[in-house]
């Protein structure tokens, strides 16, 4: 079961990781109806992955590994943790934007986005996958058991 549990773990991190370089290939891309959509469902499926990572993630903590204790005291998890909350934090921005882009969308504009707020979207996008990597650097830390 630990196995399975750290396989689904990985895997709905790598969906993350992969709908959010998605996001930021589209947002390089001339702006488009088309592009407001894909950038609508890949945010939707990067919130559901950061969604599975966190739950599969505690289930792992708490059933199947060394245990909360083991974990709180990990200075490598810890910030791994932070490092996830901060992105989750900055990634309510652009969530926000394509929400606000979804009653155009679906009557078939264009969103109007100002180029100044697409490009600092750009930004954070970048930002939260500087995050994401980072956070694998301390994952593996911490598996070396070294960062305590």
């Amino acid at each position: 079961m630990t196995v399975t549990f750290a396989f689904l773990h990985h895997l709905a991190f790598v969906a993350l990781f992969v709908t959010l370089a998605a996001e930021m290939i589209l947002l390089r891309q001339p702006f488009t109806l088309e592009t407001a959509r894909r950038l609508q469902v890949y945010d939707g499926i990067y919130g559901a992955a950061a969604g599975a990572v966190l739950i599969i993630g505690g289930l792992r903590v708490y059933f199947f590994e060394k245990g909360w204790y083991y974990y709180l005291t990990n200075h490598a998890f810890l910030t791994k943790i932070a490092i996830f909350v901060l992105v989750g934090a900055i990634s309510a921005i652009p969530t926000m934007e394509f929400i606000r882009w979804r009653k155009e969308t679906q009557a078939g504009k264009v969103p109007e986005v100002d180029p100044v707020k697409m490009q600092r979207i750009r930004k954070i996008v970048h930002w939260e996958l500087a995050g994401l990597t980072l956070m694998l650097f301390f994952a593996a830390w911490m598996a070396r058991g070294t960062f305590r």
